[in-house]
C-alpha cells in the first residue's frame, strides 16, 4: 500500500500508476480520498478543462480522439474522463476504457479514463470532476471530460468545464431536442459532425436560427458559433481547438475564467458541507424515528413536513446540548 505523501508525490510528478490509483481511490470513496483531494488541491488550477457532450451517436468519441491527438502534436499533455452510463449491475461504467481512442490510447502523455456517471443528472459525477482535479494534479494541461449525453440537464458539464462544446449530426429533430435537453443554453460552442450527410448545411441554419433566440445583452461578449466537422476523417478538428483557444481568450481577457472557477469551487464547498451534514444527520436514532413514524404519516395522521420538522428540530436540539 503507498502511503498517502508518497502517493501525492508521485501524482504530480506524473506517475502514471500513482494517478490511476488516485482516480480509483476517489472513485470508489477510499477511506482516505479526502484528505488525498485536499492535498492533491493546492496543485490544481493550470489545466484547462473542456467539457464534450451531446445526443447519443454524434460522435462524441471520436471528436474527443481527434482533439486529444491535435493537443498531442501541440506537445501538450491530455488526460481524458469519459463518463459512460452506469452498470446497473456493477455500478461500473458499462463501456470501460475506451476501445474507440485508437488514435492515442498508447500514448504515454494521454491518460484515459472511464468512469459511471453513478445517475447523475447532469452526466457528470462528482467523482469525474474530483478525478479531474486528479489528472491537474498530475501535470495534464488539456482535460477532456466527455459526458454520457442522454438527455437529461446537461447543466453539470457547463459547470465543470471552463469551455463546453456540443456536438450534434444533422438527422431531423437534433436542434430541438437539443433545445429540449438545454444543450442550447449551456454550449460555448456546437460542432455539426458528420457534416458530409445529407442536411447538414440546413441542420446548421436551423441551430443558428435557434441561437438567434437566446437573450443577448450590450455585456454578452462570446457568442456561440456553428462549425462543421467529420471527425472520423479528422476534418473540422483544427477549427474546434482554434475555437476552443478563441474563447479561453474571450474569458480570460474578459475575467470569466476567473468567475466561472469561482463558482465551481463554491458549488464544491457546497457540496462537501450537505454530504457532511447529511452525515452527521442521520443517525441511527434519528433513522429508526423516521421509520416509527413513517406509518402515521402513511395514515395521514402526520403530514411529511411534520415529520421533518420534527427531525431538524431534534437535530439543532442535539448540537446546542453539545455546544453548552
Amino acid at each position: 500500500m503507498m502511503g498517502r505523501e508518497l502517493l501525492v508525490k508521485e501524482v504530480t510528478a506524473g506517475n502514471r500508476r500513482a494517478v490511476a490509483r488516485a482516480i480509483s481511490l476517489v472513485e470508489n470513496e477510499g477511506e482516505d480520498s479526502n484528505a488525498l483531494l485536499s492535498a492533491l488541491f493546492m496543485h490544481t488550477g493550470r489545466g484547462y478543462r473542456i467539457g464534450i457532450t451531446g445526443p447519443p451517436g454524434a460522435g462524441k468519441s471520436t471528436i474527443t480522439n481527434k482533439l486529444a491527438k491535435h493537443y498531442r502534436k501541440e506537445g501538450l499533455k491530455v488526460g481524458i474522463i469519459a463518463v459512460d452510463p452506469t452498470s446497473p449491475f456493477t455500478g461500473g461504467a458499462l463501456l470501460g476504457d475506451r476501445v474507440r481512442m485508437t488514435d492515442v490510447e498508447l500514448d504515454g502523455e494521454v491518460f484515459i479514463r472511464s468512469m459511471a456517471s453513478r445517475g447523475s443528472l447532469g452526466g457528470l459525477s462528482r467523482k469525474a470532476k474530483e478525478a479531474a482535479d486528479v489528472l491537474d494534479a498530475a501535470g495534464h494541461q488539456i482535460i477532456l471530460l466527455e459526458t454520457v449525453g442522454v438527455g437529461q440537464s446537461e447543466l453539470d458539464i457547463a459547470s465543470a468545464a471552463d469551455t463546453t462544446v456540443v456536438i450534434l449530426v444533422p438527422e431531423s429533430g437534433d436542434g430541438i431536442q437539443a433545445m429540449k435537453a438545454g444543450l442550447m443554453e449551456i454550449a460555448d460552442f456546437f460542432v455539426l459532425n458528420k457534416a458530409d450527410r445529407p442536411g447538414a448545411d440546413q441542420a446548421v441554419q436551423s441551430i443558428k436560427t435557434i441561437l438567434g433566440f437566446r437573450q443577448h445583452t450590450e455585456a454578452t461578449v462570446w457568442m456561440p458559433d456553428v462549425l462543421k466537422a467529420v471527425g472520423s476523417e479528422g476534418k473540422g478538428i483544427d477549427e474546434i481547438a482554434q475555437a476552443i483557444a478563441a474563447h479561453r481568450k474571450s474569458l480570460e481577457t474578459s475575467g470569466g475564467l476567473e468567475q466561472k472557477r469561482r463558482r465551481r469551487l463554491e458549488q464544491r464547498i457546497r457540496a462537501l458541507v450537505e454530504e457532511q451534514l447529511q452525515v452527521d444527520f442521520w443517525t441511527s436514532d434519528r433513522s429508526e424515528a423516521l421509520q416509527r413514524e413513517l406509518s402515521r404519516v402513511i395514515e395521514r395522521n402526520q403530514t411529511p413536513y411534520e415529520l421533518a420538522g420534527r427531525l431538524i428540530a431534534d437535530f439543532k436540539n442535539q448540537n446546542e446540548k453539545r455546544g453548552s
